[in-house]
């Protein structure tokens, strides 16, 4: 754990607080990618501690939601945090998804707390479950809703994001979904390709061979040949490959 802390560059925090947990949030965000490399570069994704930690530590990569949030479940258990895996089913335009779509953290800090460094663009810091009313956050306006005593609806500048469920799950219990999205053709992960941090002042995503930075409301885009897309994971993304990920 350690080792954890030093890659996303934050001392280890003398009490399991609310600040202590925004920073690690932040570092989080800016250091370990979201990224779906591994299902185009033929690797198996597995939950259990051994691989989520040599992944994220030792490998030095990033991953998609089941890993990103159960890596940093471990991370926070390990620091005095009283930490439950959530699922939640997230909109998908018209209607919300099935169960255990995304994997969601809840830290339990006298109140509940969202915490998710997985969703790709999200908020930047905790958000308080319990309260009504907007969160303001450097990725947007939150709020959240109750919704049939079991759950929580959870929007981003008046936009669905998900719906939470209030239960606490094991990193088990992720895995049939996990496997559906890693290699179904109806997950959106098996057809598309990104790796993706927060910047100091906004975002750095690579799609394939297109980098995109944005900066506030600024957006720009640019194709790369295959040198400089390696290049890209190296540098912006602490990834070294000897190839590329295959094209969707």
């Amino acid at each position: 754990m350690d080792a954890y802390l030093q890659r996303i560059g934050v001392s280890r925090p003398a009490h399991a607080d609310l600040d202590a947990l925004r920073v690690l949030q932040r570092a989080h965000l800016g250091t370990v990618p979201f990224e779906n490399l591994s299902i185009h570069l033929g690797e198996r994704i597995r939950l259990d501690e051994p691989a989520l930690l040599n992944k994220i530590v030792q490998r030095r990569r990033g991953g998609f939601c089941y890993e990103l949030n159960g890596a940093f479940a471990l991370l926070l258990t390990d620091l005095g945090y009283r930490v439950t895996l959530h699922s939640a089913r997230t909109w998908g335009g018209t209607r919300y998804g099935f169960p255990f779509d995304h994997l969601a953290l809840v830290v339990d800090l006298g109140a509940p707390w969202l915490v998710d460094v997985g969703f790709g663009t999200f908020g930047h810091h905790p958000v308080r479950l319990d309260v009504a009313g907007p969160q303001p956050d450097p990725g947007g306006s939150f709020a959240v809703v109750p919704h049939g005593g079991e759950d929580w609806d959870v929007s981003l500048d008046g936009s669905p994001q998900y719906r939470l469920d209030r239960r606490p799950y094991e990193i088990g219990d992720f895995g049939p979904a996990c496997w559906f999205h890693q290699t179904s053709p109806d997950s959106h992960f098996t057809t598309s390709l990104t790796c993706s941090r927060l910047t100091g002042d906004g975002r750095i995503t690579l799609s394939g061979h297109t980098l995109i930075t944005t900066t506030g409301a600024d957006r720009h885009e640019r194709i790369l040949d295959e040198a400089e897309t390696l290049q890209v994971y190296r540098e912006q993304f602490g990834i070294a490959l000897d190839r590329l990920p295959a094209q969707p």
